[in-house]
């Protein structure tokens, strides 16, 4: 029935972040005119955490050694946040130029 989900991510400076998202993370993407860019995302998995508020989401990337992802970020100049130990995994966030962040880690919960 459903045969994929498309993601917004939502930007003060849009052409900043996708040239972040086709330049240093290297996701493929298709033009669809005037520059707007679809990027092609890793295999995603969903999870519903209770919430105080509803229309609330996150978009976190997901890598098999945050760490050394977060170095090659660093060296391609993108500002990361702090590491934190969560049960679930080591996360940061990746600041976007246009002021957002996206998160960043490596899981060690069970996977689908």
């Amino acid at each position: 029935m459903i045969t994929g989900a498309h993601i917004v991510i939502y930007s003060k400076d849009a052409e900043a972040d996708r040239a972040l998202l086709k330049d240093v993370l290297e996701f493929p993407y298709v033009d669809v005119g005037h520059d707007w860019l679809i990027f092609r995302l890793p295999p995603a998995e969903a999870a519903v955490h209770p919430s105080d508020e509803n229309d609330r989401h996150e978009l976190f990337l997901m890598c098999d050694d945050v760490e050394g992802a977060v170095r090659k970020l660093k060296a391609r100049g993108v500002p990361c946040d702090p590491f934190s130990t969560q049960r679930w995994g080591q996360a940061t966030r990746i600041r976007l130029p246009g002021g957002g962040s996206l998160g960043l880690y490596e899981p060690r919960h069970a996977r689908p």
